[in-house]
């Protein structure tokens, strides 16, 4: 295939239909294959052709040129189209790459990525060409654009800009616009993000909204504003409202918000939708460790366990996905002219492949990976290790605000009065308050206040993860909040925990401070240990990997840690702002 992927040459167009007259012969030959015919809606019988990365024939006959055809019989077996993942956060500390291998063998083949850390990360330039490199591997990638920070930068109009939103939206490799979290600027009248919706909608891609909680009136609003489609149904009521008011909703199965098994039984107790083609699934970029029992397949799986006909939860992890994006000549369907994308399975039962084409390429063959993660050239991208040219000391640890943050829950933090003697050191370990900083990546401004409710007994945090790619430190000890920054400056990024001056736990994350080249089993193994350490000292919501993103996120409410400053999201006021180093 070209080097787009989209579009196959014409010297190609002509070998694909040159094995159909027998002229070439097929590079892999999946005899007797029951198939899921997507058009149909039914299980077929027949024999599927593929030549290189491409299905040129789905049907009775055999070819009659078989020189060099790998031929496998799949009698009693079932293929069905390469799952697609349409709402991939790809930098959740394991990045693109190694959560494309670790879930094409799982049998998840295509992803829809958010483009957020290339935006904050990368020239524009720089950002197209690794989103089109990246389909050199053997998964297809698709992206979001963006239309803001989800936070309070001090740059922000120059990053999202009409150019930038413009450049990325003519890119073939991007295919909607959103994920759109500032909905309710929109509403109020934000004619900017409006522009960019409209410009959206000028070159034909769809908008991703981001509605949690929207009621009825709100929901038909972002609707005639242009959003097609929205994840946050949180509930079976939910999730029936967004399809009667015309949306497709994506139900989701994450870390954070673990929605699906209840919203689809909620769905079929409600006993009023007669068919899913406008839903799908989305594991919403979940953290590492959500991922040790699989990916989409586990929620396909989970679909069937709830009564949903298995023929309606396969095409909701690929064919409906395909077709809403307009890609169903691409993917989704075991047919001809399709991607090689396809899972071949022992059980209709059992989502989980034992063998997976990806582009025409042997994944996983008779539940044996085929292949390794190759080596990428991220620094080529601009994806360097995390090289802070300037120190912090003590004098930097000053502490006056008696506004703090106390976390409701994973990601939502509220406003409070602290009542502390905040010019100490060091905190007491009998309650939940700790020092909380964030600190420009480039050393120029910091933002001290204190946090309720992450964890009663921390010493030392750092993290060079999070929503701005600014630098977290959390902490009750002054001494080990600096050694832990230390030693995340000695790994050029990373998320260390210290204790007592002892490391107790640390992710190295060299990509840009936010992402890890190591396996994603090993990230699922790294971040199983952190998250235990961090649950022995106090912390008791659902993930803090999330807790880490959403500090700065102003999508959320209700008070935020930003670069300009500590953020009131409702009202929309810096409490008190950044100070400059």
């Amino acid at each position: 295939m070209s080097n787009q992927f989209l579009f196959w040459s014409k010297a190609e167009l002509r070998r694909h239909t040159a094995v159909v007259a027998g002229e070439l012969a097929p590079s892999i030959l999946l005899k007797n294959a029951t198939y899921l015919n997507a058009a149909r809606h039914c299980w077929t019988k027949g024999n599927i052709w593929i030549y290189e990365n491409r299905v040129v024939y789905v049907g009775n006959e055999l070819p009659v040129n078989v020189a060099g055809t790998e031929i496998v019989d799949l009698d009693g077996k079932y293929v069905v189209p390469g799952y697609i993942e349409p709402h991939a956060h790809p930098f959740q500390l394991y990045n693109p790459q190694t959560l494309g291998h670790y879930a094409a063998v799982r049998g998840t083949t295509t992803f829809l990525c958010d483009n957020l850390v290339l935006f904050l990360t990368l020239p524009i330039t720089k950002a197209l060409t690794l989103m089109e490199d990246l389909n050199k591997q053997h998964y297809t990638y698709y992206w979001w654009c963006r239309y803001d920070s989800q936070s309070e930068l001090q740059n922000e109009e120059a990053l999202f800009s009409l150019s930038n939103i413009k450049k990325m939206l003519a890119s073939p490799y991007v295919i909607q616009g959103g994920e759109l979290t500032s909905w309710p600027k929109v509403l109020q009248g934000d004619d900017h993000l409006l522009h960019f919706m409209r410009e959206t909608r000028s070159v034909g891609k769809r908008i991703e909204g981001h509605l949690p909680g929207s009621s009825e009136k709100t929901l038909t609003q972002m609707s005639l504003l242009g959003v097609d489609c929205d994840h946050e149904a949180m509930t079976g009521e939910e999730a029936i409202r967004r399809l009667d008011l015309g949306l497709t909703t994506s139900l989701r199965y994450s870390s954070i918000r673990p929605d699906a098994r209840n919203i689809l039984r909620e769905m079929l107790e409600a006993n009023c939708v007669h068919s899913f083609d406008r839903v799908f699934f989305t594991t919403d970029g979940s953290t590492p460790g959500f991922y040790e029992q699989g990916v989409t397949d586990t929620m396909i799986a989970m679909a069937i366990e709830e009564g949903i006909d298995p023929i309606d939860a396969y095409k909701m992890a690929s064919y409906n996905i395909a077709r809403y994006y307009g890609k169903d000549h691409l993917f989704g369907m075991v047919a001809p002219g399709r991607v090689a994308h396809l899972n071949i399975l022992d059980d209709v039962n059992n989502p989980t492949p034992v063998s997976v084409l990806a582009k025409g390429q042997w994944v996983k063959k008779n539940e044996v990976d085929q292949t390794e993660v190759p080596a990428f050239p991220w620094k080529e991208y601009g994806m360097e290790p995390l090289e802070l040219q300037w120190d912090l000391s003590l004098k930097d640890f000053q502490f006056s605000s008696y506004v703090g943050m106390d976390m409701v829950n994973s990601v939502i933090t509220k406003p409070y009065n602290v009542q502390l003697n905040i010019g100490e050191d060091e905190l007491h370990m009998d309650h939940d308050e700790c020092f909380f900083m964030l600190i420009d990546r480039k050393g120029t401004w910091r933002v001290n206040t204190i946090l309720k409710g992450f964890a009663r007994q921390l010493s030392g945090f750092a993290s060079s993860y999070s929503n701005t790619g600014d630098i977290i430190l959390i902490g009750k000890n002054k001494r080990d909040m600096l050694l832990a920054f230390n030693r995340m400056k000695e790994l050029k990024g990373g998320i260390v925990l210290i204790e007592n001056g002892d490391v107790i736990s640390e992710i190295p994350l060299p990509l840009a401070g936010g992402m890890s080249s190591a396996s994603m089993e090993e990230m699922i193994e790294s971040e199983k240990g952190l998250v235990k350490a961090l649950r022995e000292r106090g912390y008791s919501f659902e993930d803090p990997i999330y807790s880490l993103l959403f500090f700065s996120s102003t999508h959320l409410p209700y008070i935020r840690i930003t670069p300009v400053g500590l953020f009131d999201v409702k009202k929309k006021v810096i409490l008190f702002p950044s100070i400059m180093r």
